[in-house]
């Protein structure tokens, strides 16, 4: 019966780790932030957990800063290769390669990526 709970435990955290990326922000009050064309909403900490990205972010993610349905700033986040897509199946590294850098801080009030 314990194995039976190991090997779920691993499954499930499997699952989270391969379909989702995170990456920590600081965005400026009052706007709202869009990633790759998908609207997201950062935690109280900053952190925003994400589908993976295409082979197309490989140059970088885009992002835009929308005030009012206007938008204030766009550009791109950097990104990084996504080790687990090596492994994650039905080959994840076709469809799901990228990914934001969870070690970094994407400081959108500065313009800083660091």
């Amino acid at each position: 019966m314990k194995r039976g709970k190991v090997v779920a435990t691993i499954l499930v955290a499997a699952l989270l780790v391969g379909c989702s990326t995170t990456g920590k922000f600081v965005v400026p009050s009052g706007t709202e932030l869009e990633i790759y064309k998908r609207p997201v909403t950062p935690d109280a900490r900053g952190v925003v957990a994400t589908k993976p990205f295409f082979w197309t972010a490989a140059g970088g993610v885009k992002y835009r800063l929308l005030k009012g349905g206007e938008v204030v700033k766009a550009g791109k986040l950097r990104a990084k290769f996504r080790v687990v897509s090596l492994f994650w199946p039905p080959f994840a590294i076709l469809y799901w390669p990228m990914g934001l850098n969870g070690n970094i801080t994407y400081d959108l009030k500065r313009d800083t990526q660091q």
